[in-house]
């Protein structure tokens, strides 16, 4: 099996347990050298997407879950990666009882800026209070800046 990061909506176990039904939770940890940013354009959430850079000093949340060759390819394709919206790639996780884990996760195949709507971010703070994250990490979510409304 292969370890899987999610950062993004998939940190909700319930989303995990739908996408990937035969991939447990392993445990959670953090993508050290790496920070949580937006880019690219998304019609159905009204702004950009949800992904990690690489960047000294900076971390973010994960949880780690095992999943198999079955599950693998529903993975990917919710996250768009048939179709260049993400792409896979190798990262380390940092976690508190295991160590450091090599784990895969997805990054957009897109530019970096633009702003996500208030919608999505939320449901990316939700996500995360589920996967157990510390509580300043949802709130540094929330505060971020976002899309206007549509009225």
């Amino acid at each position: 099996m292969a370890l899987y990061a999610a950062y993004g909506c998939n940190l909700d176990p319930d989303q995990m347990a739908v996408r990937a039904p035969s991939s447990p939770l392993w445990t959670t940890g953090w993508l050290d050298g790496w920070r949580l940013t937006f880019g690219g354009e998304s019609g159905p959430w009204g702004g950009a997407l949800a992904t990690i850079v690489e960047q000294g000093g900076a971390s973010v949340f994960v949880a780690l879950y095992d999943v198999p060759e079955c599950d693998e390819a529903h993975v990917d394709a919710c996250a768009g990666a048939g179709f260049g919206i993400y792409t896979r790639v190798r990262v380390r996780a940092s976690t508190l009882l295991e160590g450091e884990a090599a784990a895969w996760t997805h990054v957009l195949d897109d530019y970096e800026g633009g702003l996500p709507s208030a919608l999505y971010l939320a449901m990316l703070a939700d996500a995360a209070e589920k996967a157990g994250a510390p509580p300043f990490y949802p709130e540094e979510l929330r505060s971020r800046p976002c899309t206007p409304s549509r009225s």
